[in-house]
């Protein structure tokens, strides 16, 4: 085996020109994949440390999405096309929840957790036509849109307490008060040309056509300035509840009671408009008939019901966030609690963090799946190059191919000497790859390059671009560049063993 590597080398120092070409492809892909991969890990890295430490904790339990929807704590995802925006919807045996979580092993903390969307102002009507003002230039990512938060008092702020509050303080118990990013006091004066400071009355509106007053008690900071996920605003429960649609009526079914009249299901279509036309002559000569307002309560029925169950239920949360001893048994753990919920007959799903923000996560895993998908293009594109590379070579040393089957050189052994040509070539280019990778990356991740861009930071998920190589980026390259340039030289080889000595040496 020393004397095929030592003449591998040999044949690889004679054939220069073809030596450079192949491993200037190899080097510069190696060093496109390990730094492409190593951006991604980083996006991942930033994304879970900021997700896990700020929002969706090692694990979320929401209720089971209805089929063709998913939920997060940012909201339902659907593909049920409905007249209605979908809210998320509150958990129902959430006492049964909380006591299969105490009897699970592995969980430190947990908090439950409300969230809605809102859109901030100070005048009456909301006027988006703003974003039509080309002096302006707004769009929808630049407008005081936000996510609105409520956690469970005394737990919430211990599972997360990271926030940065730069001025004021956090809301008051059973008050309308809020506390606000400072990227929604941006966007708020860009959007309204008004600025919104620390005591200051605002309008919240949600889409479903909600509308509370609330005052600003605190500004805060993300933990993580560059933070990927969109502008928030924390308040109290009761508050986020009414965006969120809690009520009654939501949060359990009821038959209708006895005393309410159905009578009218069994009217017939000319007993609302047929038969008798002195009814109608009795409305012009008797104004009486219209009646009062009492008169009027008495043909919508007794609305107290209606009334009650569009009360907030005080009782009510979408989900339970929780922090584990162990972060890295998250998978484990929701396997565990999700065949715990099935065996229970709970409508209760668990999910970790990555799904728990699918919102973010998913864009990311996009981005990655488009990435990974040009690199196998690319890698498919440069091993064909090397592949007829190699044959052209293999045609420029049949005389020397020949000459070694005649003095006795087995199949096999020239077999051995392509490949470790092959290996030897790929490992040192694969290796210049990546110290030119690091020497690029170590470059970039000092000047501190970050975009402010709210939907850029979405797609990148966050705003510092960065990259982090892994070992497992740099084995898993290097192996696959080896299985590629193997499985390259394989037809090359092949047409190298067809040469017999008689036609080598022959002079045509």
């Amino acid at each position: 085996m020393k004397d095929i590597i030592k003449l591998a080398l040999r044949n690889l120092k004679e054939h220069k020109s073809k030596t450079l070409i192949i491993s200037m492809f190899i080097l510069f892909g190696v060093a496109i994949v390990v730094m492409g991969n190593s951006f991604l890990e980083s996006v991942n890295r930033g994304l879970e440390k900021d997700f896990r430490a700020n929002i969706t904790g090692d694990l979320a339990i929401s209720v089971i999405p209805e089929k063709g929807s998913a939920i997060d704590v940012f909201g339902v995802n659907s593909t049920n096309i409905t007249s209605e925006i979908p809210q998320i919807p509150a958990l129902v045996d959430l006492e049964k929840i909380e006591e299969i979580l105490s009897e699970t092993d592995g969980i430190k903390k947990q908090a439950k957790l409300i969230s809605a969307q809102v859109i901030l102002s100070k005048d009456a009507e909301i006027d988006f036509s703003v974003m039509q003002d080309d002096d302006k230039d707004i769009g929808l990512m630049d407008l005081p849109i936000s996510m609105l938060f409520a956690g469970e008092e005394g737990k919430f702020w211990d599972l997360f307490p990271d926030l940065k509050m730069i001025e004021g303080r956090y809301p008051e118990p059973g008050t309308n008060e809020i506390i606000v990013d400072t990227r929604v006091i941006d966007n708020f004066a860009k959007t309204w040309n008004n600025t919104l400071e620390l005591g200051d009355d605002v309008l919240m509106a949600s889409m479903g056509g909600v509308i509370r007053e609330a005052k600003v008690v605190g500004i805060f900071k993300p933990a993580n300035e560059y933070s990927a996920m969109f502008q928030s605003v924390y308040c109290e429960p009761a508050l986020a509840r009414a965006f969120a649609e809690l009520t009654y009526a939501n949060s359990f079914s009821q038959e209708l009671p006895d005393s309410v009249d159905l009578s009218i299901s069994e009217m017939t279509e000319d007993d609302f408009f047929g038969g008798d036309d002195d009814f109608f002559d009795d409305i012009e000569s008797d104004t009486s008939i219209l009646g009062s307002s009492t008169d009027f309560d008495s043909i919508l029925g007794d609305t107290t019901l209606r009334d009650q169950l569009n009360k907030t239920d005080d009782g009510s949360w979408q989900f339970v966030l929780a922090k584990l001893d162990n972060p890295h048994a998250d998978k484990k753990l929701v396997a565990e609690l999700n065949k715990r919920f099935k065996e229970e007959g709970l409508n209760a799903q668990a999910m970790d963090w990555k799904k728990a923000a699918f919102s973010y996560s998913g864009t990311v895993e996009g981005i990655g799946f488009i990435f990974n998908l040009l690199i196998i293009i690319l890698a498919i594109v440069v091993f064909i190059i090397i592949m007829n590379t190699m044959v052209v070579s293999v045609i420029d040393r049949k005389s020397e191919i020949g000459t070694m089957r005649a003095i006795g050189a087995e199949k096999k052994f020239v077999k051995k000497l392509f490949y470790s040509e092959a290996v030897i070539l790929t490992s040192l280019s694969a290796l210049g790859g990546i110290i030119f990778a690091f020497i690029c990356m170590a470059i970039f991740n000092s000047l501190n390059i970050a975009v402010t861009n709210s939907i850029a930071k979405m797609i990148l998920g966050g705003g510092l671009l960065h990259f982090s190589p892994t070992p497992k980026i740099l084995i898993t390259t290097i192996l696959v560049a080896l299985l590629g340039s193997i499985i390259s030289n394989r037809y090359p080889v092949k047409s190298a063993l067809r040469i017999t000595p008689i036609k080598a040496l022959s002079k045509e």
